[in-house]
């Protein structure tokens, strides 16, 4: 008999396809509902709680090792009340239970998350990470562990119950508003310039030690820094330095998929050759704007390149018939992490011939030793100008010869058994890459990013948007979960960029409602956002996070998108929120300004607002004023290009009206130039305002 034949427990209902990897495990999981909770209060038994998400490879090994043996599914059907969540359905859940855990081991948590909660009011007691089967690693085996822990419940509940008092209390005071500032001032953005450049690995680029992260936040600020400076005669060159170095290292390293483009999620060593191989929408929407936006403003071939090779690959593989993005791909398949993409000298080989594979071995790192696992993770050991001196090549030849090696790889590795995909399409994620490939689409010139992004606006328009609210996630044609603040401010942000990509009626009014949302459902009244709406379900604590952690702060972009609907529009309740938000996060700020760059940009803007460009007219005529404004690297510009044909705008862009075949109103802030009538007007407005930025 089958496993699934055998066994088949209450995630065989759910779409997340995580869930659904365990629902014929013999444990009797429950997802996260009022019948699971409701069952643990009247049984009186305490809840084991499993968070973890599909891509995750120590969630596979902890799912192998234990929640498909019978055994141990026996003692945890026996002990407990058995919950599992998809963390990329339930960021809500992940936040609370990741800060409680970090509150209770003094250390940060991880995936799989395992915490035990009291019956009656779902606080956690104990927890972990990943446990073995078996005792190893200093780690006890996870039947032993389970046992241990109920003893310990029964024998110290008073003592457990004082415990909950005080997490319970401790995770209040996480969430709480600090006393708001009175004032703003430009200290954390040098603060959080120095800091960045402390942590700076001048060898190989980033910022730490192993693993590293891309922190595509912490790169942005560096970026927007040095721009900042031009202005005032004096760049900061060593800023610019640590941005590109960095993303030159990520872009030659095995973090990066050297055949098919995209970006796994980290590098378990410092030199980004060998990675963690899941790879996330959310990490390559946010690098896919930013190797646009260093793109735009080095002109580097390399940037260039791996935007169009990870858009090409969002394409292919992530976006959906119905134009929605898909979330992640697995680190394994058929069982090994990483076994998709490592290959042999022998087969490399096989496929570029003797001829060129000397070439491509010195390229890739084929002629250094073994990297994973005794086979060869590619990686790029001498760049393209290197190899054409040392094999007495000109360019374009070499060029030839290495790309003509990839695409042969590539197409072999196509025949290869993929890793699992996630189909689950996240809102949030999706407002993440709609704003990457609209990013990318106007800085390349590149109509395909365009038209991606646009697709993927509409599946969420159509699918995702009911009675005037989002949710948070769609499969299958089934979408559910009410929507959180990143769901709602990602994808402003990701509308504001795809307009100054292309105009679309509609959009910007769908931007202003969903804004509206976040300010009457979001908004504390202090200051800032919470992560859930005021009627999402009770929870043990409602979070309201403003460092940026694997994704930016919901505040920070919160408080960037809502200043730029607000002086594009002239809505002053959009920039007094802001405000709020930024003075309330002040100290947070104050105390770790490169822990909160998203925040940061928001404050930069606020101290020197941005500048807005719109232009009116014929679309024939417009084109050119729109390349001229919008595609080099401006990081505190916005530009609209609105054909005259145009009907109702809202706010202030009511009042700029088309005359002739174009014009355009060029602001600072509240503050507006006199209209401009032809191309090298301006140019000239441009440059003025430009120099009023700082």
């Amino acid at each position: 008999m089958t496993q699934e034949s055998k066994y088949t427990n209450q995630l065989i209902h759910q779409t997340s396809p995580y869930l659904l990897q365990h629902a014929h495990n013999p444990v009797d999981w429950y997802p996260w509902c009022q019948d699971a909770l409701d069952r643990a209060r009247a049984e009186n038994k305490p809840i084991l709680l499993s968070i973890g998400y599909s891509a995750c490879h120590w969630c596979h090994v902890m799912a192998h090792e234990s929640f498909e043996d019978p055994d141990t599914a026996s003692v945890m059907n026996e002990l407990f009340i058995n919950i599992k969540v998809d963390r990329e359905e339930r960021p809500d859940l992940d936040k609370i239970y990741q800060t409680a855990h970090s509150l209770l081991a003094q250390r940060p948590g991880g995936w799989p998350l395992t915490m035990f909660l009291t019956p009656d009011d779902r606080i956690p007691f104990f927890g972990g990470t990943y446990f073995p089967r078996e005792p190893r690693h200093g780690l006890p085996a996870f039947t032993d562990l389970m046992q241990r822990i109920v003893a310990f419940l029964h024998e110290h509940e008073d003592e457990i119950r004082q415990q909950n008092t005080s997490l319970q209390h401790a995770l209040q005071q996480i969430s709480a508003t600090a006393p708001a500032a009175d004032t703003l001032d430009p200290l954390p953005l040098d603060s959080a310039r120095q800091q960045l450049e402390q942590q700076f690995d001048p060898r190989h680029g980033g910022f730490g030690e192993a693993p590293k992260f891309p922190h595509p936040t912490s790169i942005d600020r560096l970026l927007r820094h040095w721009a900042g400076s031009l202005a005032t005669g004096r760049a900061d060159e060593q800023a610019l330095h640590m941005a590109v170095f960095t993303l030159q290292k990520m872009a030659h390293g095995g973090m990066y998929d050297q055949l098919g483009g995209g970006f796994c999620r980290y590098s378990v060593d410092d030199r980004w050759m060998i990675p963690h191989f899941e790879k996330m929408l959310y990490d390559n929407g946010p690098l896919l704007s930013l190797y646009s936006e260093v793109w735009a403003a080095t002109g580097e071939p390399l940037f260039r390149r791996v935007c169009e090779e990870t858009a090409a690959w969002v394409i292919r593989e992530m976006q959906s018939p119905e134009g929605g993005y898909y979330s992640s791909l697995d680190a394994d398949s058929e069982g090994e992490e990483g076994r998709f993409y490592v290959w042999t000298p022998e087969q490399v080989r096989e496929l570029v011939g003797a001829s060129d594979y000397d070439l491509f071995a010195r390229r890739y790192g084929l002629d250094q030793k073994a990297n994973f696992e005794g086979k060869w993770h590619l990686s790029v050991h001498h760049t393209r100008e290197q190899l054409a001196a040392k094999f007495s090549l000109d360019l374009p030849e070499l060029n030839r010869r290495i790309d003509r090696g990839r695409d042969l790889l590539f197409r072999e590795r196509a025949r290869r058994v993929h890793p699992g995909r996630d189909e689950k399409i996240v809102t949030s994620w999706n407002g993440l890459m709609i704003r990457g490939m609209a990013v990318a689409g106007r800085h390349l010139d590149e109509p395909a990013c365009i038209e991606s992004a646009s697709r993927a606006l509409d599946f969420i328009r159509a699918s995702l948007w009911r009675d005037g609210r989002l949710l948070a996630t769609s499969k299958d044609g089934h979408a559910h979960l009410p929507a959180y603040l990143d769901d709602y401010v990602y994808l402003i942000d990701g509308i504001l960029e795809l307009l100054q990509a292309r105009w679309r009626d509609g959009e910007l009014s769908f931007a202003v409602e969903l804004a509206e949302v976040v300010l009457d459902h979001f908004q504390d009244e202090a200051g800032g956002f919470f992560f859930t709406a005021d009627d999402h379900e009770s929870l043990i604590q409602r979070p309201r996070s403003l460092a940026d952690d694997s994704t930016p702060s919901g505040n920070g972009i919160a408080a960037r998108v809502l200043g730029r609907l607000g002086h594009l529009l002239g809505e002053s309740r959009y920039l007094e929120a802001a405000t709020r938000t930024l003075k309330s996060a002040w100290s947070a700020i104050s105390h770790s300004p490169y822990g909160h760059t998203s925040l940061l940009v928001a404050l930069e803007e606020y101290l020197y607002p941005p500048q807005t460009v719109v232009i009116r007219g014929i679309p024939a005529a417009v084109s050119n004023w729109q390349a001229l404004a919008s595609q080099p690297y401006a990081p505190r510009r916005m530009s609209f290009a609105i054909p005259a044909d145009t009907g109702k705008l809202p706010g202030l862009l009511a009042e700029r009206k088309p005359q002739g075949e174009a014009i355009a109103y060029v602001c600072s802030g509240l503050q507006c130039a006199p209209p401009v009538e032809n191309i090298g007007g301006l140019k000239d407005a441009l440059r003025e305002t430009d120099a009023r930025l700082v």
